[in-house]
Parts: structure tokens; C-alpha cells; sequence
């Protein structure tokens, strides 16, 4: 894409503020900017096509729910899930997790099992882990990282054992960036017969992620992070695992009979949508999808790369700046310190240089622990960044390190 292109895609790129600058996005590992038409979508739902979804015979039920459907089936098609019913549509990431926790984590883990995850997880995949083991007794184990933050694997199958019911790790480190040996990470869970799940938050905008051929048993994602709306995402998993699973929530849609005395329940994916849903939300995230499968992951992937070295080798040259998370196969992530600034500083002072950068433990405090900093700033970069953002960052870095040496 140039630059016009870019421009018109994410109106956010060319947007000037009360000072006429543009603010310069490196916070998509927060949440990346949106489509145009994502935009235009939920424009378009709440002035045409307002309407709840699902038992409604009247056009604008109709129409609304066959382009929330529709999502759906495209999400099916772009994960290659074998059916549309294994995919749930959730709140995100987090909502997803948290579901296989209490549903089927509940349904299978007992005290004295065990659940593995790895020092790189973000809050959201060790937290619901923890309630998990304080509710039924099991033990959490934890994969330890190297220096350079990544997984250390012979570790890894070290912790397995007959008593490892869950193996939950993320695809893509959201602090680190780096990029995990997941094919890997499952094929070693599934011979000592492990159940697999798999946070891919950070990875669905960045690289292919085919759940057939990896063969996970749960997948969570979100929109906000594939060029889609917030509050929504996705949970994949195999249909026997749906099937037998409890409804976590209770209410409208996810019922079959309903009677004072005994309830059924709907079928997946229905069983686990309770309620009303963001329905303007469902239906925009296919225009991300569509435009992510038009411009093809693999030419996002090698783009996101040029850019990824170009900032590494500007930034690495910076006297008292340090790269945190030195992977061999990193994302489009780079978390740094500078010598003598916290980087909650670094983040404001580079906000005045109009540099919207993430500051903090970027929810992953075990991690910060282990690599032995309390926070990093953090610069994320997408499809929309060129090699000029990068060097406004270099040059901004520069001033600010010059200014406090």
C-alpha cells in the first residue's frame, strides 16, 4: 500500500488535533486502528439496519442476522475451522479464556491436576488459570523464559506429566513480541494428552493461524486487534469440547425449553451466547476480516518484518536505550528502556514529541519481574506505519536521551 492509500484506508493516519499535528499510532499491540469500512459498517447498522438478531421474521431481523452470520462463516473460513458452530462469538480474548475456564476447565480438572502456562502470558491467560486451581485444587506450572524472552522447551516437557490436564499458552507475546513454537507447544501436549489452548490475540492481524493444522483444541482472538471494533472477539474450539461443555451464562437464545421445573439448552454455538450481542460489532469485524484476506497475511507479515528490522537497528543504536526481548522470531514489537528514565517518563516525554507509545507492565508483571525491569515503553507497529514513523520515533528517543544525559 502507499501512502494515499494508507491515508484513506485508516482515516486516523492523516487526522491532525487541536495543534493541526498528527499524533504518530505505535500502540497497536494495545489495539490497532480501524478500516474505513469497519467504520462505515456500524455507521450503516445503527441508521439502516437496526434490528436484534436470531427469531425475529421481519426484514430487518432477517437482514441483520444474515450479516451476523455471515461473520461467522468468514471466521470459520479464515481460522479453516471445520464448522461454522465451533466458532463462539464472545466479548474477546479475555471473555474467551475465562469461558473454557469455568466451563470446561470446571468439567474436567480436579485437585491434584495440573495446568501449565509460561512466564510470557499475559493477566488474562494466568489469572482465570489461578481462580481455576483455587476452585478444584490443581497446581499451576509455569514454562520459564530465557533472557532474550523465549520459552526454554526442554523445560517444557519437563513440567508435562499424567497429571497435565491443560496446556495454555499465547501464540504471539503482546509485551516481547515474541512469536512461540505453538505447532510445537501442541504437538508435545497431545502425546501426553493434554488439552491445548491457545491465546492468538496478538497474532490473527500478523500471521496465518490455521486451527486444523495445529490441531489446538481452544483458540481465543479479538476484533479490536485484527483492525476490527472492541468488544468483541472469538472463542474456537472442536465441537466435541462444545458439545459437552456447560452454558457459563443463562438467558435469551442459549435455550431450547424453558419450564419452572427443568431447562434445556440450545446447541453450540448458541448454547454459550446468551443475550443480546454486539451486533453492530459482529457484523462490522467481517470488512477487517475482508480487507486482512485482500491484502493477505503474508504480504502483511513480510511488510510488519522490514519494518521490525528497520526499527531494531535505529533504535539498537541508541546509546542508553535497551531492547527488552531479543527473540529469534519476534512480531512487530519492541519494549525498551533507557538508562536513567523510568518509562513512564519516556512515554510522556515522547507524547510531547506526538508519540502515542504504551507504557508500563503491559499486564504481564511476572514477565517484567523476570526480565528484571518494573515496566518498558513499548513501540507497536502495523500495516499503517512506514520507515518515516520509525524515524521520528529514532529521532524523538534521541532528544529525550540527549536532554537527560
Amino acid at each position: 500500500m502507499n501512502e494515499l492509500d494508507i491515508k484513506r484506508i485508516f482515516p486516523q493516519v492523516a487526522q491532525t488535533y487541536e495543534d493541526g499535528k498528527r499524533i504518530i499510532y505505535l500502540d497497536s499491540a494495545a489495539t490497532n486502528l480501524k478500516h474505513i469500512d469497519v467504520i462505515n459498517s456500524l455507521n450503516d447498522y445503527y441508521k439502516k439496519d437496526c434490528a436484534n438478531v436470531h427469531r425475529g421474521i421481519h426484514t430487518l431481523s432477517e437482514k441483520a442476522t444474515a450479516k451476523y452470520e455471515q461473520t461467522r462463516k468468514t471466521l470459520k473460513n479464515f481460522i479453516n475451522a471445520s464448522r461454522e458452530e465451533e466458532i463462539v462469538f464472545t466479548k474477546g480474548t479475555t471473555d474467551a479464556i475465562n469461558l473454557v475456564a469455568r466451563s470446561f476447565g470446571d468439567m474436567i480438572v480436579n485437585e491434584g491436576d495440573e495446568i501449565i502456562i509460561s512466564e510470557l502470558e499475559h493477566h488474562s491467560n494466568i489469572v482465570p488459570w489461578q481462580m481455576l486451581c483455587e476452585r478444584t485444587g490443581a497446581v499451576l506450572k509455569v514454562i520459564p523464559v530465557n533472557d532474550d524472552g523465549e520459552l526454554l522447551i526442554e523445560e517444557y516437557k519437563k513440567l508435562l506429566s499424567t497429571n497435565t490436564k491443560i496446556v495454555a499458552i499465547n501464540y504471539i507475546s503482546n509485551a516481547l513480541g515474541t512469536i512461540n513454537p505453538v505447532s510445537e507447544i501442541i504437538d508435545l501436549a497431545k502425546s501426553n494428552g493434554s488439552y491445548t489452548l491457545i491465546d492468538a490475540a496478538q497474532a490473527m492481524a500478523h500471521t496465518v493461524v490455521d486451527v486444523q493444522k495445529l490441531d489446538c483444541d481452544f483458540l481465543c482472538f479479538s476484533a479490536h486487534k485484527m483492525f476490527g471494533p472492541t468488544g468483541v472477539g472469538a472463542l474456537y474450539a472442536k465441537h466435541e469440547h462444545l458439545e459437552k461443555m456447560p452454558p457459563l451464562f443463562g438467558g435469551g437464545d442459549m435455550i431450547d425449553t424453558v419450564t419452572f421445573v427443568k431447562t434445556t439448552y440450545n446447541i453450540p454455538p448458541q448454547k454459550f451466547e446468551a443475550g443480546t450481542p454486539a451486533i453492530a460489532e459482529v457484523i462490522a469485524w467481517k470488512p477487517a476480516l475482508d480487507f486482512i484476506n485482500e491484502l493477505s497475511l503474508d504480504y502483511i507479515n513480510g511488510y510488519e518484518s522490514e519494518i521490525l528490522a528497520y526499527a531494531t537497528e535505529k533504535l539498537t543504536s541508541l546509546k542508553g536505550l535497551k531492547i527488552i526481548g531479543n527473540a529469534k522470531k519476534k512480531a512487530c514489537v519492541i519494549s525498551f528502556i533507557i538508562d536513567g528514565l523510568h518509562p513512564h517518563d519516556i512515554a510522556t516525554l515522547a507524547n510531547k514529541y506526538r508519540l502515542a507509545l504504551r507504557t508500563g507492565h503491559h499486564c504481564t508483571q511476572p514477565l517484567m519481574r523476570r526480565m528484571n525491569v518494573p515496566a518498558t515503553a513499548r513501540a507497536s507497529f502495523s500495516i499503517y506505519n512506514t520507515k518515516e514513523d520509525v524515524d521520528h520515533l529514532y529521532e524523538s528517543l534521541k532528544k529525550i536521551i540527549e536532554l537527560f544525559s
